[in-house]
């Protein structure tokens, strides 16, 4: 069974603040899919893509909860608690 999870508390209204992932399009790289940070609205490429730039946004801010920007997706995670919620 999965874990609840205890940083809903930290979701915004957020909105995407790029069309891509920020880091890959700054540095010209491409990317697989995209996660958008619900904390701050970055947007960033998941762990599917070379850089993983969505995690390593979590590892540098502690922002917990992603969700997928991919057409027909409609899921969120948790980084902390390892749960999907």
């Amino acid at each position: 069974m999965a874990a609840n999870c205890t940083h809903l508390d930290q979701v915004k209204p957020v909105r995407p603040t790029t069309k891509g992932c920020e880091e890959c399009l700054r540095t010209g790289d491409r990317w697989v899919e995209l996660r958008l940070c619900l904390t701050c609205g970055q947007v960033g490429c998941c762990d599917s893509s070379k850089n993983k730039h969505a995690t390593k946004h979590f590892r540098e801010t502690g922002h917990p909860l992603i969700q997928s920007l991919q057409t027909g997706d409609d899921w969120r995670w948790c980084y902390i608690d390892q749960t999907y919620v």
